[in-house]
């Protein structure tokens, strides 16, 4: 099936991290054919990469090496070329067991300050960059946050991630602890509150507790705040009021369980998943490689399977490994810990591997790049 091309000769880079390195790939104007680049920064396990929007060519990578440790990586030609920064974010010596272990997350700050940026990391802390990550500082309301005794390592590891300013609120501020739960800024970031009420929690004493939630994903929606998206350990869930309350939206997928979440920049009630079979065996349910959407919020479900794998695809789909484009029919993306990539030009109806045999994918992120910006 032929699908109407982009205006103006856009292109979709994808930025791919594996755990030995990160790669990019480059599409046609009609997202047909890929032209893949890598490993780039190889070796280096790529947590998270994408290329910003407030500044055309430039972009960052969240880079750990067991023996060489971690670093944040910049790039100004579209993620073709990559410079490690000077210092990567880290605790204050002896504050915890690790300065630390990982850098996990990246995220930009508000649009109207190309600068800023912000870090997540392992053991888990928020820092913030004024200066396009030369320099970094905590961010001490939730670093020191007085829930922290709750918070606990989870199985991946203990790390913020899931960072996000709201465009529409630029003083609100949203991160995630894994395991810890989700936390709102209204100022900024100078002041934090959990926002877990109604999300339940299974393997903890309390069925629906304030903190502590080993939650894998957050979501708030690029156009309108109020409205969130959680992938947890028990359950997806769906916020109308920036997380004040949760409704859950779980019903219709073969599995609570799940690590990824996208929505589309134009449909606040579009939402895509991909369920996991529960957090003992965490493959894709029955073998079978299914994305779910939902086009109301999550008051049904499809499932979208057209040329993905449904018998014996013992495979996982990790918590930043999938990614939605912003072109008019978006295209939708996303990497398993086989190492197999797979994009759809229609919103998940049809999907075609781009590559396979990659490294264990950790991250996908989607950048459209008019023709303009190509160097």
């Amino acid at each position: 099936m032929r699908h109407t091309a982009p205006d103006g000769g856009t292109r979709v880079v994808l930025l791919v991290g594996t755990q030995k390195g990160l790669f990019r790939l480059e599409s046609d104007p009609h997202r047909e054919t890929w032209r893949m680049e890598g490993p780039l920064i190889a070796g280096y396990e790529i947590t998270h990469a994408w290329l910003d929007p407030r500044r055309p060519g430039r972009g960052y990578a969240a880079a750990n090496h067991l023996i060489w440790g971690a670093h944040v990586y910049r790039t100004d030609d579209d993620g073709r070329h990559w410079e490690p920064l000077p210092q990567p974010p880290m605790h204050p010596v002896g504050e915890h067991d690790s300065a630390l272990r990982a850098v996990w997350h990246l995220a930009p700050g508000p649009a109207d300050d190309p600068d800023m940026l912000y870090a997540g990391i392992d053991p888990a802390g928020l820092f913030f960059s004024t200066d396009a990550g030369n320099h970094w500082a905590g961010v001490d309301a939730l670093n020191h946050h007085s829930t922290r005794a709750q918070w606990e390592p989870a199985k991946g590891g203990f790390f913020v991630h899931s960072i996000q300013v709201a465009a529409d609120h630029p003083r609100r501020l949203f991160a995630a602890v894994s395991a810890g739960g989700a936390y709102r800024s209204d100022d900024a970031g100078a002041t934090w509150q959990p926002i877990n009420r109604g999300v339940r929690a299974e393997h903890l004493p309390e069925e629906c507790p304030h903190t502590g939630h080993n939650i894998h994903r957050l979501v708030a929606h690029p156009r309108n705040s109020d409205r969130l998206y959680r992938q947890c350990y028990n359950g997806v869930y769906r916020s109308d009021d920036a997380g004040d309350s949760w409704t859950e939206i779980s019903a219709g997928l073969p599995s609570d369980f799940g690590y990824v979440a996208v929505t589309e920049r134009d449909a606040p009630d579009s939402l895509y998943v991909i369920p996991i079979d529960s957090n003992h065996l965490r493959t894709a349910v029955d073998g079978r490689l299914r994305v779910y959407r939902t086009g109301d919020a999550g008051a049904s479900w499809t499932p979208l399977t057209d040329g993905l794998p449904q018998q014996h695809a013992y495979v996982t789909v990790l918590r930043d490994a999938m990614a939605v484009d912003d072109l008019p029919e978006c295209g939708v993306y996303f990497g398993t810990s086989s190492g197999h990539l797979f994009a759809s030009r229609n919103r998940g109806e049809n999907w075609q591997p781009l590559t396979a045999f990659l490294p264990r994918i950790l991250s996908v992120q989607a950048r459209v790049v008019p023709e303009g910006d190509q160097k």
